[in-house]
């Protein structure tokens, strides 16, 4: 990756560690020091830069909102990442799809037999539609070369199209309708970061590793939504900006491509500056594709979406009564919270609804034995609570959590486990304080003034 370039016109830190003999796994290893040296400098020593805030916030283009999905991440990162020589032991073993899990070496040799000089990769993390295979179709007629479909399938938005549902998407797409000796689908296995710019500046390396040379970004790449204020994060042409001024560098040149719409009386697709005035357009967004068409049991249209896409979603997305949710309840200990969960629970109950419970006090008896009341001791066991309400969403449950829940860089973080803003509902019991002091069953204001917990 070009070297990290901040606005301060300043790289980041690096440094090496040197003094140690390479070890095996299962092999003890003595103590021993450590030298750090200054890898950009070695004879000016090395520095720890303190600025820890700003260097992360610099990954995500100066965004410190923990609703950014790296920084909520990165709020967790320490202060120092060490690492040394790296040796290949074991390649990742995957029971899906194997045949389309395929090593760089492998890639670039499948696109060295299809003879062009030119590759253009598509990187997608949501099922391919008819504008997607519009997009990538031109985008290998305007490079005359060959085309690269690598959807990721790794860590992607909360929210998301699962993986499987989407690579049998991609699969029957490719065999049905495109060309399949100009064409390669292979799977890339990446957590993506939702970092917007800089993210894009990352798979476009990727890609050339993979044996492309031309690399499709389209609007808002890698974006990661709006923020805590209803912002966008990033603007929706900023990511191809920032690539253009990299692409001669990285070796790898951008297919830009502006929003398309579509003519419903032409029926076909076409860039939105080109659009005839007065002329009838029709699109779908993705809100509209779940709550008007999936969440319904509705197939959608087939100028939309090829026919094999809309069924192969129609099975796997239930409609929406029938998706699993989680409230959250959080507020001060006394609120409210239990029993206001107690009570929905049972109204649910009165629906035809069952749903599971998960109580902080009961959680810290069972699931959380010995956990304090520290910031750490806190976040550990929110997120144990969070991850047993997102294991149970993501099988079409329901969920009530009530629990403390002070800091909301760790409730973006169970946000994100559970599915995003359509699956997590948030609630808030603002109760005054005085009233929970009054309350205090449980005794924590009393241990709270006398300063044994925070």
């Amino acid at each position: 990756m070009p070297a990290n370039r901040m606005e301060s016109g300043e790289l980041e830190q690096t440094t090496i560690l040197t003094g140690g003999d390479p070890f095996s796994a299962g092999k003890p290893v003595q103590p021993d020091v450590l030298k750090v040296v200054n890898a950009l400098n070695p004879g000016l020593g090395a520095t720890i830069s303190t600025d820890i805030e700003g260097r992360r916030a610099a990954l995500a283009q100066w965004i410190t909102d923990p609703r950014h999905p790296l920084v909520s991440e990165m709020i967790r990162w320490g202060k120092v990442c060490i690492s040394g020589a790296l040796t290949v032991l074991n390649l990742p073993l995957y029971y899906d799809f194997v045949e389309l899990r395929r090593t760089p070496a492998q890639v670039r040799s499948l696109l060295a037999e299809m003879g062009h000089t030119n590759v253009v990769a598509f990187q997608t993390r949501n099922p391919l539609h008819r504008i997607h295979e519009e997009l990538t179709k031109r985008a290998a007629a305007e490079v005359g070369g060959s085309l690269l479909i690598h959807p990721v399938v790794g860590m992607t938005k909360p929210g998301d199209v699962d993986h499987y549902t989407r690579v049998r998407i991609y699969r029957t797409l490719v065999e049905n309708y495109y060309d399949t000796h100009n064409t390669v689908l292979s799977l890339l296995p990446l957590a993506m970061r939702m970092a917007g710019p800089r993210e894009a500046i990352l798979h476009s390396i990727i890609r050339r590793n993979y044996g492309a040379n031309h690399f499709i970004i389209g609007r808002d790449h890698a974006g990661p939504g709006k923020d805590s204020t209803g912002k966008p994060f990033y603007g929706p042409y900023e990511a191809q900006e920032l690539f253009q001024q990299y692409a001669d560098e990285i070796g790898v040149r951008p297919v830009p491509f502006k929003e398309l719409l579509y003519l419903t009386e032409q029926g076909e697709y076409v860039e939105v500056t080109q659009v005839p005035p007065g002329a009838a357009v029709s699109s779908i967004s993705g809100t509209q594709v779940r709550e008007d068409y999936l969440a319904k049991g509705q197939l959608l249209p087939e100028w939309f979406t090829r026919p094999e896409t809309a069924e192969i979603l129609s099975k796997m997305y239930p409609p929406r009564h029938q998706q699993g949710f989680c409230l959250w309840f959080t507020g001060l200990s006394g609120a409210g919270k239990s029993t206001i969960a107690e009570i929905v629970a049972v109204l649910l109950l009165e629906c035809g609804r069952q749903s599971t419970m998960l109580d902080g006090d009961v959680v810290r008896t069972h699931l959380s034995r010995g956990l304090g009341f520290s910031r750490e001791d806190r976040d550990v066991n929110i997120l144990r609570i969070g991850f047993v309400a997102s294991e149970v969403v993501r099988h079409n449950g329901t969920v009530i959590c009530a629990a403390i829940s002070p800091y909301r860089a760790t409730r973006d973080e169970v946000r994100k486990m559970v599915g995003g803003q359509d699956q997590f509902i948030e609630i808030f019991v603002d109760t005054p304080l005085e009233v929970c002091e009054e309350r205090d069953i449980k005794g924590l204001y009393v241990r709270a003034r006398r300063g044994e917990i925070k």
